[in-house]
């Protein structure tokens, strides 16, 4: 039995595009059943967009159909908008009425031919290891690059959660998720030492999240991971990319004046994975803590002069006021 995939839409056709047709060029496409939850407009605008979406979608749906690129096709159209993390929950809980695992996009999210090979050998090989909670499509590193001896599995384990083409079992998600709805909740029962931890030393203030209404989802999954000492089994070299940074909910990049390191094509092949005692590698740690920095941004010459004038505004030093 293969995953069925959740795939989360907006207003981007564009991206919606490109993300349904990776999909379908994936290997174990015509073995996997997706659904589509597609979230309703603001404005007039936005609906506008919305419908252009929708449109799309059931071309898909019609093709899919005929020609039977998908084990199936699912579209679940919001009447309203209810926002990025309900959205996610609510069809993530939907999914798993029906199956025990989920992998989970967004609509800006391109996956490699063999992401669903990956994704499923994964939760058949970890199904029992109630450790491993969370499967990742994406890595910040790129360790295959960079070493021409590495052995065995093309994976390795963290307590890092990455929410880019991501997936679990029913059991994890059902057991441990929880959307907290204030700081104060959150981080109940963590002591300094556990923030600082999970922030890796301060490098990665990923809890900065917790101050947003409503919190993202992805920082609640990652704290309830940290909570219960699970690990995340991540690729050695990304399987997705991200092709919305300049235009999402949660994050946008300028060209003009930073590039996202992290921005890699997929691995254009099969990822070598074998079984290994979940445990998190302290050298990856660290690769990860140096990697993430600035949130993996890295400046042209022009963003680091603007970045140097507003740390001057910020701390004081400027005379000009912003118009």
């Amino acid at each position: 039995m293969r995953s069925p995939v959740a795939i989360f839409v907006y207003n981007r056709v564009d991206n919606t595009q490109k993300t349904v047709q990776a999909l379908l060029n994936n290997s174990l496409a015509k073995e996997t059943d997706v659904y589509v939850f597609s979230d309703g407009g603001k404005n007039k605008e936005s609906w506008m967009k919305v419908h252009e979406v929708r449109a799309y979608l059931h071309e898909v749906e019609r093709e899919v159909a005929a020609n039977a690129g998908l084990k199936s096709f699912t579209i679940v159209e919001r009447p309203e908008n209810i926002y990025l993390e309900r959205n996610i929950i609510e069809g993530i809980d939907y999914v798993l009425e029906h199956h025990d695992t989920v992998i989970v996009l967004e609509d800006d999210i391109v996956t490699s031919p063999y992401y669903l090979e990956y994704m499923n050998e994964a939760f058949d090989m970890y199904r029992d290891e109630k450790r491993v909670m969370h499967v990742a499509g994406f890595t910040n590193l790129d360790l295959l690059s960079s070493s021409d001896e590495w052995k065995g599995s093309e994976t390795y384990f963290t307590p890092h959660m990455s929410g880019w083409g991501w997936g679990t079992w029913k059991d994890r998600w059902q057991t441990h998720f929880h959307h907290y709805e204030t700081e104060e909740e959150a981080l109940q029962g963590m002591s300094d030492a556990d923030i600082n931890a999970m922030q890796y030393d301060g490098v990665f203030p990923c809890l900065k999240s917790l101050k947003k209404r409503p919190i993202p989802w992805d920082i609640c999954w990652e704290m309830k991971i940290y909570k219960a000492g699970g690990l995340c089994l991540t690729p050695a070299h990304t399987m997705v990319r991200n092709i919305g940074l300049q235009s999402g909910t949660h994050f946008r990049a300028y060209s003009i004046l930073q590039r996202y390191e992290f921005d890699r094509e997929p691995l254009q092949r099969k990822l070598r994975l074998e079984r290994q005692v979940p445990e998190k590698n302290p050298a990856i740690e660290n690769l990860f803590k140096e990697a993430i920095r600035d949130w993996g941004i890295r400046y042209t010459w022009l963003g680091k002069m603007v970045r140097w004038v507003y740390k001057k505004v910020m701390n004081g030093f400027g005379t000009t006021e912003a118009n």
